[in-house]
């Protein structure tokens, strides 16, 4: 008897362990997606080409300040406080000028790079291939990693919106 009641617990537990659904979630980096799929495009390639100049200006501006903290370091050894001061305010007009030119450059990078992103071409298929890949590997979900709480793709078995709908409505 004692053998019967353990199988038939054994079953009902195992059953139960069966028809619970396991959820099963996936992260993906649409930024490393997005650049390995576009790597070899035109308006990337431009997109890079921009950047390396902007660094390029940005690296000649910083230079430019930092000779001109050494002359003021100089001026300030052989205490010639009028070029200390003609000099600081020179520093202090780049500065604020470099500070001005990389804001607008990283303002317009960051332009280039959503128009970039914003392909609806690019992601009607990132959609269809996030399906696929979900789909063939039992996700129930697929979370950006870029942007919280962002979900890309969801299995609409996880999907309880009617469930809530109809209990509400009880």
């Amino acid at each position: 008897m004692k053998k019967i009641i353990g199988f038939i617990l054994v079953l009902m537990f195992g059953s139960s362990v069966f028809a619970q659904q396991i959820t099963k979630f996936g992260v993906v980096d649409t930024a490393k997606v997005y650049n390995a799929y576009f790597r070899n495009s035109a308006p990337v390639r431009n997109y890079d080409r921009k950047k390396s100049e902007f660094q390029q200006e940005i690296n000649k501006y910083t230079d430019e300040l930092q000779k001109l903290q050494s002359k003021k370091v100089e001026y300030e050894k052989n205490g010639n406080d009028a070029l200390v001061l003609k000099t600081d305010a020179e520093i202090t007009k780049k500065k604020d000028f470099l500070i001005e030119y990389t804001n607008a450059k990283n303002a317009e990078l960051e332009s280039m790079q959503k128009t970039l992103q914003g392909s609806d071409a690019f992601y009607n298929k990132l959609y269809d291939t996030l399906s696929k890949v979900a789909e063939a590997g039992g996700y129930s979900m697929i979370l950006s990693l870029q942007q919280s709480n962002s979900i890309l793709w969801y299995s609409n078995s996880v999907d309880v919106t009617e469930q809530v709908i109809a209990e509400l409505g009880k």
